[in-house]
């Protein structure tokens, strides 16, 4: 019966033989849907991948070796990897064209990438008028993001003292931007 097979698969890879698949495809599509229901299946699902991997003998008959496997044993591998294929795809989550983490950022309008530009050079220049501690200090705390025990601890400075040099770095700051207005 196995000779029977594969000569049915070789004529459809030869000649497209309607009647040889149809035999074919009585054959199989019984067994095949028993097969995947016992692999566990719905009815639905194990009636949709046994007409896939049926499709998939018609289209690829002609790479079916009889050397390699036995048509029974190629039609079930076939039919085994469809049903691994559909697991993959169900446990893909589907992406979200909403997310917002998904969509773009909208551009940064021009006049205020300007904007920005012309305030950190203002605000570079300012700093560098400033008392070369107090500076240091907050360009510690707001450049690098390190809070004022971790300076403290890095500078072997009393933690009042990081304190007020940068509040006042700070007021002074503020009134030298105000002046430059």
């Amino acid at each position: 019966m196995a000779l029977v097979h594969d000569g049915l698969i070789e004529a459809i890879a030869t000649d497209r033989d309607k009647a040889a698949f149809g035999s074919l495809f009585d054959h199989f599509a019984p067994r095949l849907k028993s097969y995947l229901l016992r692999l566990g299946c719905d009815e639905s699902t194990a009636e949709d991948v046994m007409q896939e991997a049926m499709i998939t003998v018609w289209r690829k008959a002609e790479s079916f070796d009889r050397r390699q496997a036995s048509a029974s044993t190629w039609i079930f591998t076939i039919a085994r990897n469809k049903r691994i294929d559909r697991i993959r795809r169900e446990s893909r989550p589907e992406l979200d064209p909403e997310d917002p983490a998904l969509v773009p950022s909208e551009p940064t309008p021009a006049d205020t990438v300007i904007e920005s530009t012309q305030n950190e050079k203002r605000l570079k220049a300012v700093l560098s008028a400033l008392p070369t501690e107090q500076a240091d200090l907050i360009r510690l705390a707001y450049y690098d993001d390190r809070s004022h025990r971790d300076i403290a601890e890095d500078l072997g400075l009393p933690l009042g003292t990081v304190k007020s040099r940068i509040r006042l770095g700070l007021a002074r700051l503020r009134s030298l931007l105000d002046e430059t207005e």
